[in-house]
């Protein structure tokens, strides 16, 4: 059979996943199920949905959780379908990279008209969590960098720096935003406290840490990734 997409279901729910691959496969959907976080976040990166609808109160990791760490690789419409109703809830989603939020209970007819924009809203783009670049190899969902195929060894401090430059590679971001997005707003002048951890970083990847090829300075504004 030929699917149009695949839907990947994140909910611990029996009733809703029951609900969910009546309604979606009935509309040509292939279905992809997980009841945990650590299960979907795992199908996530094996089987390249296009579209992730996401419960947030998932039994072994809050669902906000789940989300954030899926957007540092996944780049494709996430809905979030959830019991929770607060306006600081749904703004938290839709904040940390949600593209739409639906309360439980709900119509069938809604949410496949929600899917249908997103997916039609999608760009092109690659959901593949490693990136290579030359003898860097970096794989996103797994936390891991390897250079000559040998793993590096990165604080949890420097993968994010590097993460956060190659998702936006050939983009330069200023010393203001790494610092609020990695450390926090309390630190967006500690442009000094930014250039040591760079330094660190670039000994690590780079072939020739005084020349970098990769980690590039744009002098007085900040930093961006490749050449």
């Amino acid at each position: 059979m030929e699917y149009s997409s695949t839907i990947l279901v994140i909910d611990d729910e029996v009733q809703i996943r029951r609900l969910l691959f009546i309604t979606l496969s009935a509309n040509n959907y292939k279905i992809v199920e997980a009841d945990t976080a650590k299960d979907g976040l795992t199908k996530a990166a094996a089987e390249h949905p296009s579209v992730i609808i996401l419960d947030l109160g998932l039994p072994d990791e809050d669902g906000l959780s789940v989300l954030k760490k899926l957007r540092e690789w996944y780049q494709k419409p996430i809905i979030i379908l959830s019991a929770r109703t607060s306006e600081e809830d749904i703004v938290r989603a839709l904040d940390n990279g949600a593209n739409d939020y639906l309360t439980k209970p709900f119509r069938t007819g809604e949410l496949l008209a929600r899917i249908r924009s997103a997916i039609r809203q999608t760009k092109d783009s690659s959901d593949n969590p490693v990136f290579t670049f030359g003898n860097l190899s970096v794989d996103l969902f797994n936390h891991t960098a390897k250079k000559n195929n040998e793993l590096i060894k990165l604080t949890s401090t420097e993968f994010s720096l590097l993460a956060l430059l190659i998702k936006s590679e050939g983009c330069v971001l200023t010393h203001q935003h790494i610092l609020k997005e990695i450390w926090g707003y309390s630190y967006i002048e500690q442009t000094q406290y930014l250039r040591v951890f760079m330094a660190q970083l670039r000994k690590k990847i780079e072939e020739d840490p005084s020349k970098p090829k990769l980690l590039i300075t744009e002098s007085g504004i900040g930093y961006r990734f490749g050449e």
